[in-house]
């Protein structure tokens, strides 16, 4: 029987066995791994160097693409390497590092999603006070809040999984290294109890995020509908629909990959849904946020037209 301290590597879930479906599953993974770096990166380029734009909200959105780049490196970069080299090899160190830089950008960007629904909120329900509340200063204070909040999550997570003994050899069953898997491997431990505790711990931190963002939302969709012409609550709507739309992707994905019920779990549902919880939002929030956004789609053709005058 092994345990942590023997452990040198874990393996992980394949996603094909043959040949041809590893390397399909490294070409797809790639086109959606480019994509989330281009749409992101062009919202940061954008946003950075456009003083239109040097807004409360959009430097939220700025901190969420970078976040999303984040949180999409962390997972399929090895995950790739390992379809095209034919393998499932990660390091115990590698597989430390990715429990903590997931659980990092992943909790970091629910904080961070709260803290865009309380700017919408106050944008809407009390724009006289807006610059008042939302000043610079107190951006940056909340944003650096939602990161700081992101490491403290991580490292008491990560500390904890990896004090555990691991007994059950150090096979997982999903493509990146995710904490319940690890769980699954251990032994029964005091120390096993001790991560269940922080995990619900962290479901009532994120409960609380839940309900300050659907009350938030409340405000918002009441004093909309108090605005009397119809031109203007569209433009109030148009506002908040992509923080909504991100919102309800990010909970609606993650909430089924952890309270499926088990009768209909199996190993290839698990690596499906770990794929739309994990890789979904990072690579599609920037169409989200820019699709209907003129003003945002504006700076992203001049980032591009710079770049393209600059290479000729």
């Amino acid at each position: 029987m092994s345990n942590s301290s023997s452990i040198t590597q874990f393996l992980l879930l394949a996603f094909a066995d043959t040949r041809e479906l590893q390397l399909l599953h490294f070409g797809l993974f790639l086109g959606i791994y480019l994509a989330a770096l281009l749409g992101n990166g062009l919202i940061i380029a954008a946003i950075a160097c456009d003083h239109h734009l040097h807004t409360p909200m959009y430097f939220f959105l700025l901190n969420l693409s970078l976040l999303d780049l984040g949180c999409i490196s962390t997972t399929l970069p090895k995950s790739m390497a390992n379809s095209l080299w034919d393998t499932r090899a990660i390091s115990y160190l590698g597989c430390a590092a990715q429990v903590f830089l997931f659980v990092l950008f992943i909790s970091a960007e629910y904080f961070l999603l709260t803290v865009m629904a309380y700017d919408r909120y106050i944008a809407i329900c009390k724009p006289l006070h807006y610059r008042t509340l939302l000043g610079s200063r107190a951006c940056v204070h909340m944003a650096a809040a939602a990161w700081g909040s992101g490491i403290l999550t991580a490292l008491l997570h990560t500390a904890n999984t990896f004090s555990i003994a691991l007994c059950q050899g150090n096979a997982l069953d999903q493509f990146f290294c995710e904490i319940p898997q690890i769980l699954k491997l251990a032994c029964s431990d005091p120390d096993y109890l001790r991560e269940v505790a922080v995990i619900v711990v962290s479901v009532f931190v994120d409960l609380w995020c839940f309900v300050f963002i659907v009350l938030s939302y409340v405000q918002i969709f009441r004093a909309v509908l108090r605005i009397s012409s119809e031109q203007g609550r569209l433009k109030a709507f148009s506002t908040c629909l992509p923080h909504l739309a991100v919102v309800s992707l990010f909970l609606s994905t993650a909430i089924f990959a952890y309270l499926k019920p088990p009768s209909i779990s199996s190993p290839s549902l698990n690596l499906l849904v770990a794929v739309l919880y994990s890789v979904l939002p990072p690579a599609v929030n920037p169409l989200i946020y820019s699709v209907r956004n003129q003003e945002l789609k504006d700076a992203i053709r001049k980032v591009i037209s710079q770049t393209h005058f600059k290479q000729r």
